[in-house]
């Protein structure tokens, strides 16, 4: 097949992208595709061949190496010569509807939000992952933790912040300590704060604005960090991530050796089950397709409290799903040619 593996795009987890996208199309190359890995966001203004020869001269890969600073989106933006609003680069439209499927290896509020696919499915374009509505709501934790919470899976108490300077001043005053900030359709843990103090809560509420208008203020859970993900509509075995210092913040995701990850988890039976069930359970309950990744922390009395729920989650080399995956012997490259052959499934039954 010829696939398209779209990455980049104008988000914060840019960078994650990228990296996620190489090694699939490493991987799709290896299992016998034509691929090309295009920026949704930059497009093909540099590319030098007529876009009928892109899939067998295809661009040359970006380094898949992420840096430890969150991307620079306004000289990314300064970078794009059309200086067009569209967050479809020059071609990409095009290059998307010559590939028989285009592997969306976006992160974040650029590709994992539900836009993209609405704008796919209007175009006849077949894509990996989750559909518009599935991802439009579980990009947003606040619709996300309600479903959970109305199918009594258990999920730390929350409300939502508006980021006014009245709204930042009561919840200075009010906010129960420990808690949480995080902005609603983040990701790799950019914009997330633990506040343990006054202080830290109000430098959190505001250096939030940077990100969006309003932030989830939730209850604080000390525990342990468990992720589950779920393939084909299974649930994977979990793995437990122990971050070295810190909380499993962009950094620990993402830099070698800043955490330590066990697969499978070394954990009960009953935990373990209830983690898998909940996983299986938030991506039927949202009408996922192909594969998805639940967050947890476990708590001192073994109970799995439900964070959030990734539809597009990372593909890196040290990311979860591809470990978890590996732990019942389906290796990198057939990870992703299930969730292209899953994905076609899906698209044919219009999911």
């Amino acid at each position: 097949m010829d696939i398209l593996v779209l990455a980049g795009g104008l988000s914060t987890e840019r960078n994650v992208s990228f990296s996620s996208g190489v090694m699939i199309s490493q991987a799709l190359a290896r299992k016998g595709h034509r691929v090309a890995l295009v920026d949704l966001f930059l497009g093909l203004e540099d590319y030098p061949h007529p876009l009928a020869d892109l899939f067998r001269l295809p661009p040359p890969l970006p380094d898949k190496n992420i840096k430890e600073e969150v991307p620079d989106l306004e000289a990314v933006r300064a970078a794009r010569g059309d200086k067009s609003e569209s967050l479809f680069g020059q071609g990409v439209l095009a290059a998307c509807q010559m590939a028989d499927i285009v592997f969306n290896a976006l992160h974040g509020d650029c590709g994992e939000d539900g836009r993209i696919q609405a704008a796919f499915d209007m175009m006849g374009i077949p894509y990996t992952g989750s559909g518009y509505l599935g991802s439009a709501i579980a990009m947003d934790k606040n619709y996300t933790k309600s479903l959970a919470a109305a199918e009594g899976i258990l999920t730390p108490q929350w409300r939502t912040v508006s980021l006014t300077d009245g709204e930042i001043a009561q919840a200075e005053s009010y906010e129960e300590l420990p808690c949480v900030v995080k902005i609603p359709n983040g990701g790799s843990s950019v914009g997330v704060y633990i506040c343990k103090t006054r202080e830290e809560l109000s430098a959190a509420l505001r250096e939030s604005r940077k990100y969006a208008a309003r932030v989830l203020v939730e209850q604080y859970i000390q525990g342990r960090d468990f992720f589950c993900g779920v393939l084909e509509g299974e649930s994977l075995p979990s793995i437990e991530v122990i971050p070295k210092s810190g909380f499993y913040d962009y950094r620990n995701k993402y830099q070698a050796g800043a955490a330590l990850e066990v697969c499978p988890a070394q954990v009960d039976g009953e935990a373990e089950a209830k983690i898998r069930s909940a996983a299986r359970r938030m991506h039927q309950v949202l009408g996922l397709t192909a594969y998805s990744r639940s967050d947890f922390v476990l708590d001192s009395e073994n109970r799995p409290w439900f964070l959030e729920i990734n539809t597009l989650p990372g593909m890196t080399a040290l990311s979860l799903v591809p470990q978890e995956a590996a732990a019942i012997g389906i290796d990198y490259d057939t990870l992703c040619q299930k969730i292209v052959d899953a994905s076609i499934k899906a698209r044919r039954e219009k999911r």
